[in-house]
């Protein structure tokens, strides 16, 4: 008796599925921290990469022009999104354009927003931070978007990172100082 075409096609489907499964276990376990900063609602980078199948556009609805797709040099990494919060910031839009321009599931808008979401582990380099020299500044406090559970200046003005940092980088390029004194890098996967 033959099979039915549902059939073979809940076949082939199947073992798609777990080819594709042991594929993202196999590279998960040789991967290192992800070395870029993934634009809001990316799933882990192992998934990420095999789901986002490169068609850009995530980047075209992005209002900031704050994602950018990796150059061919990337190897499998190349074309897909990427933040560089150090020359764009993401702007935080309310209803995640990118993250709904996404055809396959590699951006996932997080259940509670922008409260579940971390793109970078942003950083204040003390030697280059001029409220740490004694003068007072506050930039990156008062552009930052999330507010004091975002970044809080002490008593004395100098800036921490609390746990509420989406690690957007609206810091990292309103800082005065030249290189920033805020820095911004990758999550660890």
């Amino acid at each position: 008796m033959a099979d039915s075409p549902l059939d073979r096609r809940g076949f082939f489907s199947q073992g798609l599925s777990r080819l594709l499964g042991e594929v993202v276990d196999a590279v998960s376990d040789r991967m290192s921290p992800v070395p870029f900063i993934r634009p809001p609602g990316a799933i882990a980078e192992p998934a990420f990469l095999a789901a986002c199948t490169r068609c850009k556009e995530c980047g075209a609805v992005c209002p900031a022009l704050a994602i950018r797709m990796l150059p061919s040099q990337h190897g499998i990494a190349a074309g897909t999104p990427v933040l560089e919060v150090d020359d764009r910031a993401c702007l935080m839009c309310a209803d995640m354009p990118c993250v709904k321009a996404c055809p396959t599931g590699a951006l996932l808008a997080p259940t509670r927003g922008w409260l579940d979401v971390k793109m970078a582990v942003i950083g204040v380099d003390d030697r280059r931070c001029l409220a740490f020299q004694g003068i007072e500044c506050g930039v990156c406090a008062r552009v930052c978007p999330v507010g004091d559970a975002a970044i809080h200046l002490d008593d004395k003005t100098r800036p921490f990172i609390g746990t509420d940092c989406t690690g957007c980088g609206k810091c990292v390029t309103a800082c005065v100082t030249t290189p920033s004194a805020m820095t911004a890098r990758p999550l660890r996967s």
